[in-house]
């Protein structure tokens, strides 16, 4: 089979749709779809060689091909909409290419989807991502503890080293301390995992103060019991009222 295409001046003259629809989608990125299919075909009639027409069984292929990818872009249409609508409420992370080449992370939470142009859009605070650009599907529970490790780097790393501990960051550190008691299992095991450092410093740190905080007990407890001894060395002016019950001098024998 030939393919007749229109010359001028001894030049080709690229004119069709279908090149202009090709060039189009590959400015844009997508592959071939069902309207660029039909435009070839189209095409192919249209500057087919008129000593060497195409038969009438290529174009039943050509058709059910065309047919069969209708069907399977429909489908796929269908799964990714019902993928995006799984999304809705949930984390997610999108890698955006601007203009220039260079990619924008955005995250947020999906609110609602847009189907436009038979393409699938997620709204992210108001504006819409091509589900193309999906990275990360973020679950609840580890954003939270994402976040609360963030959190626990920053409190951590504001407090003193071990060498520079004092007693006065006492309460701080217990302040620090508690917080992380009252963490989940979960997120516990999140900050064990990825911020290993942090966590190494705030055990040193409670060892350390735990060490300050008894040395600097048993110092006050040995004042403590010396001033009690001191206490009871005195008893003694008590003990001797006797001596000034009579003021005649008699003494209680003589009575």
């Amino acid at each position: 089979m030939s393919v007749v295409v229109p010359v001028k001046d001894g030049k080709i003259v690229d004119n069709n749709a279908s090149q202009d629809s090709l060039a189009a989608s590959r400015k844009s990125g997508s592959g071939l779809d069902k309207e660029a299919f039909l435009q070839l075909l189209v095409a192919q009639m249209k500057y087919q060689d008129p000593l060497e027409p195409t038969s009438n069984t290529e174009y039943i292929s050509q058709l059910a091909t065309f047919s069969s990818l209708e069907e399977m872009q429909n489908l796929n249409g269908t799964m990714t909409t019902q993928q995006a609508t799984n999304l809705v409420g949930k984390t997610v992370i999108m890698n955006v290419q601007s203009s220039t080449g260079a990619t924008n992370v955005v995250q947020g939470k999906v609110d609602f989807i847009v189907r436009q142009n038979n393409k699938v859009y997620l709204s992210i605070e108001d504006e819409l991502y091509n589900i193309d650009d999906l990275d990360k599907v973020v679950d609840n529970e580890y954003l939270e503890a994402l976040e609360i490790a963030e959190d626990f780097e920053r409190v951590v790393g504001e407090l003193p080293n071990v060498k520079n501990l004092r007693l006065d960051d006492k309460e701080n550190l217990e302040r620090v301390r508690k917080a992380y008691n009252t963490l989940t299992t979960y997120q516990q095991e999140f900050i064990a995992k990825y911020s290993p450092k942090a966590l190494e410093k705030l055990q040193e740190l409670i060892a350390k103060m735990k060490e300050m905080t008894d040395a600097a007990g048993t110092g006050s407890g040995d004042k403590t019991d010396t001033d009690n001894k001191t206490d009871g060395d005195n008893k003694t002016d008590g003990d001797n009222k006797t001596d000034g019950d009579n003021k005649d001098g008699t003494s209680t024998e003589s009575k």
